[in-house]
């Protein structure tokens, strides 16, 4: 038998699970390409009609559109008229275009995207699989997580086709999966690939992060667009890359469907996402950790503060306490521990088992709201006038900055704010808040909640090789 023979024959047998489904008049069923092909054409037919073409148009401010569409605007307007004739205050503002995929989830036009494809939209242009073009309104968004609900109309009360959100967490590293999108604005693209890993963390792309790694083909253009599994359900919303060329390199990201579905549910009824809120700042455990707390092995997640008048203060958690177990299952990391306590309802209850100072004991506690209970940061950033997001491996490349990099990446100063007054700008990183270095949005957050009562607020920030402090003075 030949290499390629051999090769042929062990992957149809890998796959019989698969193809077991296939119409066979007599067993036993014939094992060949074109029953094995038909699995993934039936679910490329299913889902191509419901998966759509975004285009997104923001219209820039007037002080934004003119520094974005001149290189010479840090030189200030005099320096304009003077050496191209151009008039102070002639420039217009030139509207950002923007592209991604999404997928319909119900009859009625309801479409699932990431937030990073229309954040900021002033006008969503959706183009059907058929080719028909409509424009969608936004229902809500959640930048925790990078996704996004978006509405199309019905047109003489047709049904739209759409998919399914599956499971999962039934998910196994060398499934079968199949990604479709637009990517470079190719309509419909269908790549196929497997589940690499699943659970990937730290990644610094989003602030709830729980990722399925898959190499199916994914590039610019794709982000938005459902991961499939070979029974026509989406288990991905395909979310970023990890790519040296800007282009396709094997890895591709994926939020998984069932924190998908848990935001998807919320924003579709409500607009918005409340999360559960414990109020502790918690740190990973390593192995010098648990000696010095004389805990038997590694394990858990260690209480570096609580926040006062919080559901843990209030619930009797103290500093220096390590959570060994989250409603009776242990807790795998850090992350883990964060995603499980954020996807519960306000109001929950969840029962703890603290290690304490060699003993181990079990508390109940009441959930409060995320969205109520940390509304500082939000109100800090506002008064400063600044909006950040994760220094993701794809925005450090494109702003020059090295991989690895850490801190949070402005991107949106409001002119004439405080921020802007102190010189700030998009595309800056932020590395540190009065003295306290930074690696994402949640510490961003928590240091500006609880720098919220101060006047005065010290940035360090870096701009191409340069970092410098920033005091800013806060109303």
């Amino acid at each position: 038998m030949s290499r390629f023979s051999l090769f042929t024959a062990s992957f149809l047998l890998l796959l019989t699970p698969a193809i077991a489904s296939t119409d066979c008049s007599t067993p036993p069923c014939e094992l060949n390409a074109k029953s094995y092909s038909k699995v993934f054409t039936d679910v490329a037919k299913t889902a191509t009609p419901a998966t759509v073409f975004l285009r997104v148009e923001v219209n820039a401010s007037e002080d934004e559109g003119a520094r974005y569409a001149n290189p010479y605007w840090e030189h200030g307007e005099d320096f304009l008229d003077r050496f191209f004739g151009i008039p102070p205050g002639s420039r217009q503002p030139q509207p950002q275009v923007g592209q991604g995929s999404g997928f319909l989830v119900s009859d009625d036009g309801y479409i699932m995207t990431n937030n990073h494809v229309v954040k900021g939209a002033d006008k969503i242009e959706v183009t059907l699989n058929d080719g028909q073009i409509r424009e969608a309104k936004m229902i809500g968004t959640d930048p925790r997580t990078d996704l996004a609900i978006i509405k199309i109309e019905k047109i003489d009360n047709q049904n739209y086709p759409f998919l399914t959100l599956g499971d999962s967490e039934t998910l196994e590293v060398g499934e079968w999966v199949i990604a479709i999108g637009n990517p470079f604005q190719l309509h419909a693209t269908v790549t196929v690939g497997v589940v690499s890993a699943t659970g990937r963390q730290g990644l610094r792309i989003t602030d709830q992060e729980d990722f399925i790694q898959t190499d199916a083909a994914i590039n610019p253009g794709n982000s938005g667009g459902p991961l499939i599994n070979l029974e026509g359900k989406v288990i991905g919303i395909n979310t970023a890359i990890a790519s040296r060329s800007g282009g396709y390199m094997g890895i591709g990201f994926a939020i998984p469907s069932n924190m998908a579905s848990h935001v998807m549910n919320q924003l579709m009824q409500k607009g918005s996402v409340t999360r559960g809120f414990l109020g502790v700042t918690p740190q990973s455990v390593d192995k010098e950790i648990a000696a010095g707390f004389n805990l038997p092995k590694a394990e858990g997640v260690l209480i570096a503060s609580v926040e006062k008048n919080s559901p843990a203060e209030k619930g009797g958690i103290l500093q220096g306490d390590i959570i060994l177990e989250l409603n009776q299952k242990p807790i795998k990391s850090l992350e883990t521990f964060r995603n499980q306590i954020s996807m519960m309802d306000p109001g929950s209850e969840v029962r703890l088992k603290i290690f304490r100072k060699g003993k181990t004991l079990s508390l109940t506690i009441t959930l409060g709201s995320l969205s109520e209970d940390s509304a500082a940061p939000a109100v800090v950033s506002k008064k400063l006038g600044l909006e950040v997001e994760n220094l993701s491996t794809d925005i450090a490349r494109q702003l020059g900055y090295s991989v690895g990099e850490e801190g949070v990446v402005i991107t949106k100063v409001r002119p004439g704010s405080p921020a802007a007054l102190a010189g700030l700008r998009p595309g800056y990183v932020i590395q540190a808040i009065n003295h306290k270095k930074i690696s994402n949005t949640s510490d961003y957050e928590q240091l500006m909640a609880e720098n919220s009562a101060n006047k005065r607020i010290v940035l360090l920030a870096k701009h191409g090789k340069l970092s410098r402090f920033y005091a800013i003075r806060v109303e």
